[in-house]
């Protein structure tokens, strides 16, 4: 098959599996389509024994997509850019050093703990994994995935200024838990026996703060030119190049090309800069373009997410692994939030078990994954992926489901903004 061939392979059962899932099951689309899309796998499994044809042709389909240069070089910068363009930036900037403070502090206690604790946790199930390589995991598994934040918490019913919180920290977490991910990942690595502390900062800073000023600059150049003209078929096809151009920008230089969407979006959705550079007319088209690249990125990508089940290794201790892990992520998930929100909730007006809500409702995703997927046979990587993807599963699904009703029995009934 070709590239177009196995596009509307994918396209096609993306349509299929999203009617299937409105017209009977009526699930959240994020949650659906990963469902329906696992049993539909398992399906094709169990079909192999009697004619393996179409189990063949998915293992063919998913051995040409490398699902982690797909999500982290192409999609994750178009799913950023229109996330954030379309968060309440006003919101936003009211919160922003809790957000700041999740995205930064919170990612690197999480990972520290959940490394700590999957090193102490893993003999239980027969496993010994050196202490480096559980804080990788942990750095995969911390950031919360703003793709699934933002389509669930969509129908949740989330009160609003919480969901700003949640949503603002899933958008700046996964670009600084890649880095992370990434530092950890060259001192893991067998070749990094030079590795200094002044590389990792050179390596940290160099992505963080390259990233958000590569941000800062698309978003304003971007703003500038939709500011001289008024026509929205070329200003749409402007915010289109944006996300393109920066994307290869921050791939050449080796920034943060995550943080540099966020703060674009950020930037070209501001309600200020709207009015200013953009008619009304315009403001439709843009956001009518970005919202429907959004869902079909998105479903595209939790179909995929859910035919990633043909990668793992089916190893029982891997399973109970995973299983053992889902505790430890939530609970890690629990105390790195502490400190933040013991800080700033006097300063600022949280809904009421905040902590609980943000833990059950901060949702791990396909970025989770992707990292998974980019580890080395060395650094256990059918190990970590099969541990990645039961508590990506159980994040959707069970937590996706419930973050609703969790919200409704501890928030305050009165609370709607």
């Amino acid at each position: 098959m070709d590239l177009f061939t196995i596009i509307t392979v994918l396209v096609f059962l993306s349509a299929l599996f999203g009617y299937i899932n409105v017209r009977f099951l009526k699930l959240p689309n994020t949650i659906g389509l990963m469902v329906i899309t696992i049993f539909f796998t398992l399906g094709v499994f169990a079909l192999s024994y009697i004619d393996p044809t179409l189990l063949n042709a998915e293992r063919y389909i998913l051995s040409q997509i490398d699902f982690k240069t797909v999500l982290l070089d192409i999609m994750l910068s178009f799913l950023l850019f229109a996330g954030a363009l379309h968060t309440d930036f006003e919101q936003l900037k009211k919160h922003r050093w809790p957000i700041i403070s999740f995205a930064t502090l919170g990612v690197l206690t999480s990972t520290f703990l959940v490394g700590t604790l999957m090193y102490y946790g893993l003999p239980v199930v027969g496993l010994e994994v050196p202490f480096i390589q559980c804080l990788l995991f942990g750095a995969l598994i911390s950031p919360t995935d703003p793709i699934a934040v933002l389509g669930i918490l969509k129908t949740a019913g989330v009160p609003k200024r919480l969901e700003t919180k949640i949503v603002g920290e899933s958008l700046f977490n996964d670009g600084v838990g890649v880095v992370v991910f990434l530092t950890i990942y060259k001192i893991a690595s067998p070749s990094a026996t030079g590795v200094t502390a002044l590389d990792v900062a050179q390596l940290f800073g160099v992505e963080v703060f390259g990233g958000i000023l590569l941000g800062f600059i698309l978003g304003w150049v971007t703003y500038r030119l939709m500011r001289q003209i008024d026509d929205y078929d070329i200003e749409v096809i402007i915010t289109l190049a944006t996300v393109m151009t920066g994307t290869v920008i921050a791939h050449y230089f080796h920034v943060s090309a995550p943080l540099a969407m966020v703060v674009a979006g950020l930037f070209i959705g501001n309600d200020k800069m709207r009015d200013s550079a953009m008619s009304e007319n315009t403001v439709i088209y843009v956001d009518k373009f970005w919202e429907f690249i959004d869902i079909l990125l998105n479903t595209l990508l939790f179909v995929l997410l859910g035919m990633e089940i043909l990668v793992l290794t089916f190893d029982i201790n891997f399973i109970l692994a995973g299983i053992l892990t889902i505790p430890i992520v939530l609970l890690c998930r629990y105390l790195s939030l502490l400190l933040p929100i013991s800080f700033f909730k006097n300063k600022l007006d949280f809904v009421p078990r905040t902590n609980l809500i943000m833990t059950w409702g901060g949702l791990r995703g396909a970025i989770s994954i992707a990292l998974a997927l980019g580890l080395t046979e060395a650094m256990n990587r059918d190990l970590f992926l099969v541990i990645t993807y039961v508590v990506v599963v159980f994040s959707i699904i069970a937590q996706g489901l419930t973050v609703g009703n969790l919200v409704k029995k501890v928030a305050e009934p009165k609370i709607t903004e």
